[in-house]
């Protein structure tokens, strides 16, 4: 395997971290919150335990079952295409790996959840009066911020990375 490869590889370890809080504060909120108990911690965010058996937004939370597996195939697909494009990206694509790196993170830890459990546990509620948006996790954070840097690459780095490649 070439140094390239190897150097990438050290961006799994931002995935592996991002797992591992994630699964730390959704095992950590599961045994301290009954499912709905919220504890305020400012105005507008609480700690609120819940069971998404859907994807974002809960969609498709009463499928009746089968959704758990479907979510949990796609995740598996899109993790390996996450992992393989990882390994094999250019030296140069630091800000892009980053952003795989916690898609793929992101990714494996509701994976986990999901077929461990059969639901993915969210448990950060942001809220303001009467508007509330859907409850989420550390995974659900990383995947969104990974898709928003992958998208800023796309728009702005991508073209300077294929022009200043030999």
């Amino acid at each position: 395997m070439s140094s390239l490869h190897l150097k990438n590889l050290t961006w799994l370890m931002l995935s592996i971290i991002i797992i591992v809080i994630d699964q730390v504060t959704k095992v950590y909120f599961n045994q301290t919150l009954q499912l709905g108990q919220s504890i305020e911690l400012l105005p507008v965010l609480n700690w609120t335990l819940a069971y998404n058996y859907g994807a974002a937004f809960s969609f498709l939370h009463d499928a009746g079952g089968w959704q758990r597996w479907f979510f949990a195939g796609i995740a598996v697909v899109v993790s390996l295409g996450l992992t393989i494009w990882l390994i094999k990206l250019e030296k140069n694509a630091k800000f892009l790996a980053f952003a795989i790196a916690l898609l793929l993170g992101g990714a494996v830890g509701n994976l986990y959840d999901r077929m461990a459990y059969g639901y993915v546990i969210d448990f950060i509620h942001v809220f303001y009066q009467t508007w509330h948006f859907p409850i989420f996790n550390i995974a659900d954070c990383a995947i969104t911020i990974g898709a928003v840097m992958l998208m800023i690459d796309s728009l702005f780095f991508e073209q300077k990375r294929q022009v200043s490649a030999p």
